[in-house]
């Protein structure tokens, strides 16, 4: 299936429809997903466009969801200026701040990151599709594959052993939280919020207004973390929102 939407540069672009498949999230869900035309460069600024409208990255391709009767899949973004971390949140960077390293860098592959990547899969989402294909070329299609615009890796590191990575895309008005990966065995130590909370930290230190986190599914455990980040703000279709207007009401 075949439409047409336009960005907020006024170029067309060709958008196609997925039939129904297996809800990712959802148990006894059927999901449709609705992406840009893969044949179509997309640069960062296009790509702004569209993740301003609800739109997500995986790899090469760009996509939101158009299931049939089902909004559960609400977009959100921080907005950095006004972020306030809450107490577990500011313990969290009490505690690792002084201890891990960010270091930023290209989109590249790296061995390391690949063995981490696997042992995170393999630890945290044993049952998953991800872990049952964590394939070098998988790995590289999802995360690494040149797109059209700006990714890089953000290191975590914990006395110069690689203790997670974190994949952003740099964008206009923002960074976007493409995927975090972090060695399993620190999982008490919260890796992930501190993951965010330095994304947070870097998009204000480079002067944008925006982290976006991707989708926030109210009956999903996975992604249940990112509601604990406030002020957030939800995109009901027509315009981002905070919580209680619109579809973000949901987001308690």
């Amino acid at each position: 299936m075949n439409q047409n939407d336009r960005s907020r540069q006024g170029r067309h672009i060709a958008l196609y429809t997925t039939a129904d498949h297996a809800c990712s999230y959802l148990d006894d869900r059927l999901a449709r997903t609705l992406f840009v035309d893969p044949s179509i460069r997309i640069d960062s600024s296009t790509y702004q466009a569209l993740i301003d409208q609800g739109f997500r990255r995986s790899g090469t391709h760009v996509y939101r969801p158009a299931c049939k009767g089902c909004t559960e899949c609400i977009p959100v973004r921080i907005p950095v200026d006004r972020f306030a971390p809450n107490r577990s949140q500011r313990r969290n960077w009490k505690s690792n701040a002084p201890r891990i390293l960010l270091r930023e860098r290209p989109a590249e592959f790296d061995e390391e990151h690949f063995a981490l990547y696997r042992r995170y899969l393999e630890r945290r989402h044993p049952d998953g599709s991800m872990a049952e294909d964590a394939t070098e070329e998988s790995y590289r299609r999802f995360l690494v594959e040149p797109w059209g615009g700006r990714t890089q890796f953000v290191e975590l590191r914990l006395d110069e052993r690689l203790v997670g990575v974190a994949v952003t895309d740099v964008l206009e008005r923002g960074l976007s939280a493409v995927y975090t990966f972090f060695d399993p065995e620190l999982s008490a130590q919260a890796p992930g919020t501190f993951a965010v909370l330095a994304q947070i930290e870097l998009t204000r230190r480079i002067g944008l207004p925006y982290l976006y986190l991707g989708y926030w599914i109210s009956g999903s455990k996975k992604m249940a973390y990112k509601k604990h980040f406030r002020p957030i703000e939800a995109w009901d279709g027509q315009e981002w929102r905070p919580p209680g207007n619109g579809e973000g009401s949901a987001i308690k």
